[in-house]
């Protein structure tokens, strides 16, 4: 299974817009599925990371996504479903908690995004 970076932006706020959402002390996850007749082939995962100016300068948020990375790469294998875009957004614990509990708390955010129901209520036409 290939893991690709996301780089588009409207590749992120599609995720944001469209998709499934879970909350964790150190992350945010958020899940799309892609559309059939995107350009990127369905059998791979595409991951984005998103750490803002308020995590602190340019060191301290490449550290975060370093972190990032590396937990998502690791979780991803297991978890990672093909045809699926994520997008690891940071708080800030993800900088100060051990890597173990960053790494913990990717894959609860990926076991419950994968088996969260959706939001969205149905519309019921009949009255």
């Amino acid at each position: 299974m290939a893991c690709i970076t996301i780089k588009k932006r409207r590749d992120f706020l599609l995720a944001a817009a469209e998709g499934k959402k879970f909350v964790t002390n150190s992350i945010i996850l958020q899940m799309v599925k892609r559309a059939d007749n995107h350009p990127v082939s369905s059998e791979s995962v595409r991951i984005g990371y998103t750490v803002t100016k308020k995590m602190g300068g340019a060191v301290i948020r490449n550290k975060i996504k370093r972190r990032l990375r590396e937990a998502a790469k690791l979780v991803t294998v297991k978890y990672g479903r093909t045809g699926h875009d994520y997008v690891v957004i940071s708080r800030h614990k993800a900088l100060t908690c051990n890597f173990s509990d960053l790494q913990r708390d990717m894959e609860f955010a990926f076991t419950r995004i994968i088996h969260h129901k959706s939001n969205l209520k149905s519309n019921n036409l009949s009255g």
